[in-house]
């Protein structure tokens, strides 16, 4: 019933409310209720079909482009792919000129409220601060062309809504809520004056959503019962050690398989799955055999973990972590050398993942990191000398498409996710460049994305 009187206070009219908070520049770059680029309609959604001619189709799958077709999309999904001799009636035509049509991006490792703040800003901010940056970032997140994104921890649930409500625009969010991590685990953040904690004691960073605490199998599986209440699409765990991590060295294994396998069994019991951070040979295995349906991370695997995880049909999540002129500058010696070793890690890690077939996914993982957000697409053009371009734009897409199908049901979506097909999603982009020559087009979206459509609402057209 809450729901429905939702749907019904959106349908009958967030355009004002919107329009604040996009602002009249987001609306100049068509973000928004208002924009000249979107279609009429109390969802922006054009009020008949569109079909999508005079393009070079990239269908998400990874191979070459295809031709000779246009793309009919009705409502919120595409309804077919039309060969061009084919006449269709009562269709607005949409001339892409030539260029590439693709699916929307997918980041598949996000943080839609702690990407746009600095780890101070978060852990010192009131919480209505954050949702209110994030809000803005997610708008800013769309038109960089990312459509969807899987958020990997973090108080997300309010801007999904607001997002899915046409409040703001921004992609649509899969996400894990907070982060369940053992004590002194990746997702500790006390000051050494807050340690023994008290029974019942709950701290800023738990109360507000980022993380939580859990120590045994019951308290794993209430934490997890817990994210999944509030509308977890999926349950993130920490098992292992980080970069920049207070108290955990990288190496370390956290959780026990038991602990493991309790937050596992509640994601099953709900219909999905578990994702894990954690880098080593150890932790992965460990999580491998708890169920763990994807890896987060993992850049110091070896070979026996790789054909491990590809036996399994494990998802490895892999992030350009190249320590690179786009890396987090560190002070602190032990990280700068953990960082080089991460580095060298995920150059193995592409390599190893082609070698063996494990299934493969792209993200960014920009976590407290403000300053590397414009730079979203380059993130993933910049791998194209470990991968084929076609190929690696397939980890942002149809192959990440194909992880979300392990919750997209649990997410109410009628169609795919990161494919250019009948029945999918009508998440598109038009865009200028050639993908299977390189993917440096996404480093400069404002001036190479000339259409941008989510979910059949056109969010920016400059064709």
């Amino acid at each position: 019933m809450m729901d429905d009187m939702a749907r019904r206070e959106v349908t009958q009219g967030p355009g004002a409310t919107a329009a604040i908070l996009a602002g009249p520049q987001a609306r100049a770059m068509g973000i928004g209720p208002g924009a000249a680029s979107v279609g009429p309609g109390p969802a922006g959604q054009p009020a008949r079909p569109v079909r999508f001619t005079n393009l070079r189709l990239f269908d998400g799958h990874g191979g070459p482009l295809r031709e000779g077709l246009s793309v009919l999309v009705e409502g919120a999904r595409i309804a077919a792919l039309v060969p061009v001799a084919e006449t269709v009636t009562d269709a607005e035509t949409v001339d892409c000129g030539g260029r590439v049509l693709m699916p929307g991006l997918i980041d598949s490792h996000w943080h839609a409220t702690l990407c746009a703040v600095t780890q101070m800003t978060a852990m010192t901010a009131e919480v209505p601060y954050l949702h209110l940056l994030a809000a803005r970032e997610a708008g800013r997140t769309l038109m960089r062309g990312f459509t969807t994104v899987r958020d990997c921890g973090g108080p997300s649930f309010a801007l999904r809504r607001a997002i899915d409500e046409g409040v703001v625009a921004g992609p649509r969010i899969f996400l894990a809520g907070a982060m369940i991590s053992q004590t002194s685990g990746h997702g500790d953040f006390r000051m050494r004056a807050e340690v023994p904690r008290a029974p019942g004691q709950m701290f800023g960073f738990e109360a507000a959503g980022m993380s939580i605490l859990a120590d045994g199998e019951a308290e794993v599986l209430r934490r997890a019962r817990e994210q999944l209440l509030l509308g977890a699409d999926h349950v993130k765990m920490m098992a292992g050690g980080g970069v920049t991590s207070t108290y955990d060295p990288i190496d370390s294994v956290q959780f026990t398989e038991p602990e493991l396998r309790a937050g596992v069994q509640a994601a099953a019991d709900w219909g999905t799955y578990v994702m894990t951070h954690v880098y080593v040979p150890a932790g992965i295995q460990r999580a491998i055999r708890a169920g763990v349906r994807s890896i987060e991370h993992g850049q110091l695997a070896d070979a026996e973990t790789a054909r491990m995880m590809a036996g399994e049909g494990v998802w490895w999540s892999l992030q350009p972590f190249l320590a690179d002129g786009d890396a987090n500058v560190h002070a602190d010696p032990a990280a700068r050398a953990a960082q080089q070793r991460i580095g060298k890690g995920t150059e193995a890690a592409y390599e190893m993942a082609q070698r063996f077939g494990v299934p493969t996914v792209w993200g960014t993982d920009i976590l407290f990191s403000p300053q590397n957000l414009p730079g979203q697409g380059h993130q993933l053009a910049k791998l194209a000398r470990l991968m084929d371009p076609l190929t690696l734009l397939a980890t942002a897409t149809g192959r990440a498409g194909d992880l979300l199908e392990m919750s997209r049901t649990r997410r109410g979506l009628p169609g795919r996710l990161g494919v250019v097909e009948a029945g999918a999603m009508a998440d598109l982009l038009v865009a200028d460049g050639d993908p299977a020559v390189s993917l440096d087009f996404l480093a400069d979206p404002e001036v190479s994305l000339r259409l941008i459509m989510r979910g059949g609402q056109i969010h920016k057209r400059t064709l």
